[in-house]
């Protein structure tokens, strides 16, 4: 056998190859520990205006722009009481460090849900969550009401339709359409004005003509919130409202703009266990107008132009009107202020909160990985973090008008000819637009 016979600077030469693994080693195991370190985002020069948060609507293309970097390398700012919070979860749930775990749920039996509950059953205030906030005293009471139940997420549920879906459970009867609509106790006339309109429960045909589908409305309210003023008591005639349509879901925490990402991680919940076999969701509020047969045509047409693809596209499907670039609002008198010291950087992609349609094995996702997320203050936002870790593209639909037609269109009937959602609309102008567009257009 051949000797190698080193010597000087020949010796070396035989060392050099070992050299260079062993950097190459150091070099993987710093990048290793770098891409869970926080690195900060540059900070925007001027921040454009926006409705539901400073941004731009995504019109360039079919496609938004979406993660490219797995959900635990999230570049977050050190510093801001959420950014730390969802940086904890992060490597807590890494896949690198904690392995792959597949997670598998029985949706007919909430008691062997693997994810704990993140407060006591009466979800106390964390007042320890408030002294990592160091300007805790001098935010908005919205926000600090929302600091100190960010740990929760349980409900007491008051008002339950458990048998909104039975009988409905082969793949032709159920739902095509399942809407959950955002609405509050003293919001009687939306609610009435949408059952009337947009929101018919039942046998739905597509505006051309086609087939005939299954949709399903509901409710989603919380409390009415006593910190906002005196209220009149209102829960009887609530009560006669649920026991007269059977479409109202209630849970026992406070309806506030903030608490409204609570209604969707637990009306996913609901869905699991009540209605999984719908097909697809619509999730809106109770003041926009939904041309319903034409959504189920764009719907049904979408769902055959995948045929014989895989299932993952199918499932993965979510669309709407997509902001993109959106940065929070720091002016402490605006809607949607977020302080800098809850939440620092760029919010990701996501669609307009008036109105999104998703499919429910989307929805069901979203149950899962928003165990991984922090709550955040804005729903839209608040999903389309969650939407993030899971690498979902959101297709963009110029129907989907979340921010109105300009006023000179308003009256116009052909100006709803390509439109899918308008936002916003009032009882009045619902039933009114409702009966124009009933009847047959001129050619438009």
């Amino acid at each position: 056998m051949a000797r190698c016979k080193c010597s000087g600077r020949a010796f070396c030469l035989c060392l050099l190859p070992f050299l260079m693994m062993s950097h190459l080693l150091v070099y993987i195991i710093v990048t290793i520990f770098v891409a869970m370190s926080y690195r900060p985002e540059p900070q925007p020069v001027s921040l454009p205006l926006h409705f539901i948060a400073p941004g731009v609507s995504s019109n360039s293309g079919a496609l938004a722009s979406h993660p490219l970097n797995a959900f635990w390398n999230l570049r977050l700012v050190e510093g801001a009481l959420w950014n730390r919070l969802q940086h904890l979860k992060d490597r807590e749930n890494n896949p690198i460090l904690r392995g792959n775990i597949t997670v598998v749920r029985g949706p007919q039996n909430e008691s062997t849900d693997p994810f704990p509950n993140d407060g006591s059953p009466l979800c106390q205030p964390d007042h320890l969550l408030a002294s990592q906030l160091p300007d805790f005293n001098t935010i908005p009471e919205q926000m600090k009401d929302f600091v100190l139940s960010m740990h929760c997420r349980s409900y007491t549920l008051l008002k339950n339709q458990p048998d909104l879906c039975n009988g409905q459970d082969t793949e032709t009867d159920a739902p095509m359409l399942f809407m959950a609509i955002k609405s509050q106790v003293g919001n009687f006339e939306n609610r009435q004005a949408i059952r009337e309109t947009w929101g018919r429960t039942g046998l739905v045909q597509e505006e051309s003509g086609g087939q005939r589908w299954q949709v399903r409305t509901v409710f989603l309210l919380g409390r009415q919130d006593v910190t906002t003023g005196p209220h009149p008591d209102l829960e009887a005639l609530l009560q006669l409202e649920s026991s007269l349509h059977k479409d109202i879901l209630q849970w026992d925490f406070r309806d506030t703009f903030f608490n409204l990402t609570l209604k969707d991680l637990l009306f996913w919940n609901w869905l699991a266990v009540h209605c999984p076999q719908a097909h697809f969701i619509f999730k809106g509020d109770d003041d926009v107008f939904v041309r319903t047969s034409a959504l189920l045509d764009y719907l049904n047409k979408h769902h055959a132009s995948l045929q014989g693809t895989n299932k993952k596209v199918k499932d993965d499907f979510l669309v709407g009107d997509v902001i993109s670039n959106a940065w929070p609002s720091r002016q402490p008198t605006a809607k949607y202020y977020i302080p800098e010291s809850f939440y620092k950087g760029i919010y990701p992609t996501y669609a307009g909160g008036g109105g999104v349609v998703y499919s429910a094995a989307l929805a069901m996702r979203l149950r899962e990985v928003s165990h991984w997320v922090s709550l955040f203050p804005i729903d839209d936002v608040y999903m389309g973090m969650c939407l993030q870790r899971l690498g979902i593209r959101l297709i963009h639909h110029p129907g989907f008008l979340t921010f109105d037609l300009p006023d000179a269109k308003k009256e116009t009937p052909c100006a709803y000819h390509k439109v899918l959602l308008v936002h916003k609309r009032s009882p009045k102008e619902m039933l009114t637009l409702w009966r124009v567009l009933k009847a047959p257009l001129a050619e438009c």
